[in-house]
């Protein structure tokens, strides 16, 4: 039956059921209503008031439900859906809710796909020219300097080492930043050496210990999926090192039979929940919605804050 026609015939009963009260009963109410009979009249509003929030309570208790579902509702959370367990128009509107964010999911999750893929490739090129044009030139520089340096005076020699050792370090800032940007030995050696060697680059250039737990082998993924579980360490980690003042830092991976776990925990200072999420952690669920996965950012044991990647092998393999 029809909501509108619920709550209809519910305050028709109630009103009918006051009517008959009344009129066969010996209650009356007399021109000068007495103390008993305004007692009497208080008592049947109280008691219609309670049987009216006793037929319509559970009519309207799932529309409260949804609009809380609908107020909470972030297409990046994924799973967020509503038992369908009403009748009428209330059903049809939690069963179309479920439709709609099954809808908003799948299209964020193939314009995520897309946007994934442009990124990376701006990102190869980006590296491609950075290796390729500004590393090869900068290695030049060096040579030079190296040249120069043979045959110059004591003064000219020690400033020309001075100069050497500015550009080998910027010549190790650009390889370093193009190996960020586009992890080759991912392509080459696998998940695991590639987060191996992220973890290393980390603490060489941060001073922070990374406590590595990996297993011996893992199942075979897609390369989209490595992709994501590395730009998530890779991002789990610059937030430990930007925001947490983190003394140490743990990278685990781990599969059981039927999902892959990526996790990055820190002893920092954590957070409350109580800030919105910034573009780092919204990017990291951006990246788990296109594989499929489910991401937890809460608390960790160790009293900082933990990131946590779960991607089922179904959409790992």
């Amino acid at each position: 039956m029809p909501l509108f026609w619920r709550v209809f015939l519910a305050n028709d009963a109630i009103l009918l059921a006051g009517i008959l009260v009344l009129a066969l009963t010996p209650l009356k109410v007399s021109e000068h209503a007495t103390l008993r009979e305004i007692i009497d009249l208080l008592a049947g509003l109280a008691l219609m008031i309670v049987v009216n929030w006793l037929i319509l309570r559970p009519l309207f208790r799932p529309l409260e439900r949804l609009a809380d579902r609908m107020e909470e509702a972030d297409v990046l959370r994924g799973g967020q859906r509503v038992p369908i367990d009403s009748s009428g128009e209330v059903g049809a509107l939690e069963h179309a809710f479920n439709e709609m964010m099954e809808r908003l999911e799948t299209e964020r999750r193939e314009a995520g796909a897309r946007a994934l893929d442009t990124q990376e490739e701006e990102r190869q090129r980006i590296a491609r020219g950075l290796h390729d044009e500004v590393g090869q030139t900068m290695t030049g520089v060096l040579l030079l300097l190296k040249r120069l340096a043979r045959d110059a005076t004591p003064e000219q020699g020690a400033a020309l080492t001075e100069a050497q050792a500015a550009v080998k370090a910027s010549l190790e800032d650009v390889r370093r930043t193009a190996q960020e940007l586009r992890p080759e030995i991912l392509d080459h050696l696998g998940l695991t050496s590639a987060l191996t060697n992220l973890a290393r680059t980390f603490s060489d250039r941060t001073s922070i210990p990374v406590r590595r737990q990996f297993p011996s082998q893992l199942p075979r993924l897609d390369p989209k999926v490595e992709l994501v579980l590395y730009r998530v360490a890779q991002e789990g980690l610059t937030n430990a090192a930007r925001h947490s003042g983190a003394s140490e830092v743990t990278l685990a991976l781990e599969h059981d039979a039927d999902s892959v776990v990526l996790r990055v925990l820190d002893n920092g200072r954590g957070f409350d929940g109580s800030h919105a999420e910034g573009g780092g952690l919204r990017g990291i669920r951006e990246r788990a919605l296109i594989v499929g996965g489910a991401v937890a950012i809460k608390p960790a044991r160790t009293g900082g804050a933990e990131i946590r990647l779960q991607v089922p092998i179904v959409a790992a393999s």
